[in-house]
């Protein structure tokens, strides 16, 4: 019992050490004082003077525009390569399936950087060009491995059934394969889009001129004091990526529970 309380004493420890700066931002976002370091009082001035700033509403725009196409492209090419390699039979799959894995592993600056080398050596200038297939090479990770993660659940046989009762293999892809992956496919979809929108590292260095994305504005933004400004902005892509996270993780549960239940 003594041992049981202080496991629970420690858990709580720990999440007073990851959230109370996050709480202390939110609360700070609507502080009457430029300062942001002593209350008082509240107010929605800040909100609305973000809102009214133009730089951070391009930067939104293009923090949508990349997070938008890297993560169709990256749906289209995840979904495909999951399911290749889930009917895959050949020596060396499982290094394959590894490689799909890799750019979740490898650190972000190795990535970025080459990234970087891989543009220059082409000769492709940096621009939201170049960020969009940056993001796309590790949005396509994790959607993979969140429709494998469902494949392993899927009976081969309703495929099969499909097959034998006249379909094609596209057809029974599209109206079987494909409706039981949707779940997976959207939450994968879901957190792919939020590490996008998200991402500083990588599109630091794969950024251009005129291709500023919102982490890019905050950082530059910072450089000058952290301005109640800055707290309010991050507040609200705290709350978005937050209810994006939630929602996938609630669409992979319940999906979870659709399979077991069949």
């Amino acid at each position: 019992m003594p041992q049981s309380k202080g496991l629970n004493l420690f858990a709580a420890l720990v999440y007073i050490f990851m959230y109370v700066p996050i709480i202390i931002l939110v609360v700070f976002s609507f502080d009457n004082s430029r300062l942001a370091v002593e209350w008082h009082g509240f107010t929605l001035s800040w909100y609305q003077k973000l809102f009214q700033n133009e730089a951070v509403k391009s930067a939104l725009y293009n923090s949508l525009i990349v997070a938008s196409i890297a993560v169709t492209v990256s749906v289209f090419m995840g979904v495909l390569v999951a399911v290749g390699l889930s009917r895959a039979r050949f020596k060396g799959l499982a290094l394959i399936r590894g490689l799909i894995v890799l750019p979740i592993i490898v650190p972000e600056i190795a990535m970025a950087v080459g990234a970087l080398i891989l543009f220059i050596a082409i000769g492709l200038p940096l621009g939201l060009a170049t960020v969009i297939v940056a993001h796309i090479i590790f949005c396509l990770s994790y959607v993979a491995l969140t429709v494998a993660a469902r494949l392993e659940g899927l009976n081969p046989q309703l495929a099969e059934a499909a097959l034998d009762l006249g379909a094609t293999p596209v057809e029974a892809f599209c109206k079987v394969t494909l409706p039981i992956l949707a779940p997976g496919i959207i939450s994968g979809a879901l957190l792919a889009f939020v590490l996008s929108l998200d991402d500083f590292v990588i599109t630091q260095f794969t950024a251009g001129v005129g291709a500023t994305t919102l982490p890019l504005r905050i950082y530059s933004m910072v450089k000058f004091g952290v301005s109640p400004e800055i707290n309010a902005l991050s507040t609200l892509m705290l709350t978005v990526t937050f209810l994006i996270t939630l929602t996938a993780e609630w669409i992979r549960m319940r999906s979870n529970r659709t399979l077991h239940h069949e």
